[in-house]
């Protein structure tokens, strides 16, 4: 990977200029406000108002079931909202869909790759799908695949990749055009070590080069690592945000983990032994 070309990705922001971005420095990559999401009865976003500055990299926390995949369909334009208002890039999401879209990269939970084709084709296909003629398309494919390490792998048909390798080349695919935004949603979920650590560098890759990432992850550690900005939702809101430094700082802890735990609580299970293991008698 450290001898392949890179893509350019010029958003004018580096990393280090990341970590301090706030409202006042730039105007923000991703700005929502009162947005709302109902499911018949069911209220799945409920006034979400999220803040993220360029070039941040934002991780996007919370529980099952508390809007986190909603509000990225939202913001992508797969679900229409019922209220309030996404802005991505300086573009309003409902009003200028096709504007957001060619600047945006999505990698979903739930992948949908052309499985009788191969990583190759699938990648220089996206790559005009998004008006990249056949050689830019084919080269930037060729150089993606040698940075998610599929280059051995790259004209063997995709219905033969394991879930590591398919959530890599969702990825790549989601990068092909160069976008100054990229939502992961949950790109480490039931891959291997190796596939993980790739993924990890990639990312670590676009925040040196400054585009703004919203990862959603329940591995906590993985956002510790990675993460220059936070933002924890609960039942269709945001509770709180901020830099990584400042959530800890008022919260009085040295984790996300722990800020985690100070908003959302911690398992109620903590503590609570199993009666019949500590029965000598039960043996």
């Amino acid at each position: 990977m450290a001898n392949a070309r890179r893509i350019r990705f010029d958003t004018g922001v580096t990393a280090a200029a990341a970590a301090t971005l706030s409202d006042a420095a730039s105007p923000p990559a991703v700005k929502v406000s009162g947005l709302t999401k109902r499911f018949g009865s069911f209220t799945a976003l409920d006034g979400l108002d999220l803040n993220i500055p360029e070039g941040a990299f934002y991780a996007f926390l919370g529980p099952n079931g508390a809007g986190k995949s909603t509000t990225i369909a939202v913001m992508t334009g797969v679900l229409p909202p019922d209220g309030g208002q996404a802005v991505l890039l300086g573009r309003d999401v409902v009003k200028e869909p096709l504007e957001v879209k060619t600047r945006l990269g999505v990698v979903p939970e739930e992948l949908a790759l052309f499985e009788r084709l191969t990583a190759r084709q699938h990648l220089t296909f996206c790559g005009r799908m998004y008006g990249l003629d056949g050689d830019e398309s084919a080269a930037r494919a060729a150089e993606l695949l040698a940075m998610v390490e599929l280059t051995s792998k790259a004209d063997t048909l995709i219905a033969g990749y394991s879930k590591g390798m398919r959530r890599r080349l969702a990825i790549a695919a989601a990068l092909i055009h160069g976008p100054q935004l990229v939502f992961l949603d949950e790109p480490f979920e039931g891959i291997d070590v190796l596939a993980s650590g790739i993924i990890r560098e990639l990312l670590r890759e676009l925040s040196r080069q400054g585009v703004t990432l919203l990862l959603t992850t329940h591995v906590l550690e993985i956002a510790e690592r990675l993460a220059t900005h936070a933002g924890f939702i609960l039942g269709g809101r945001c509770i709180d945000e901020g830099t990584v430094a400042e959530l800890c700082a008022r919260h009085e802890v040295d984790r996300l983990e722990h800020v985690f735990e100070r908003l959302i609580q911690p398992p109620a299970s903590r503590g609570v032994a199993l009666s019949f293991y500590g029965d000598a008698g039960s043996r």
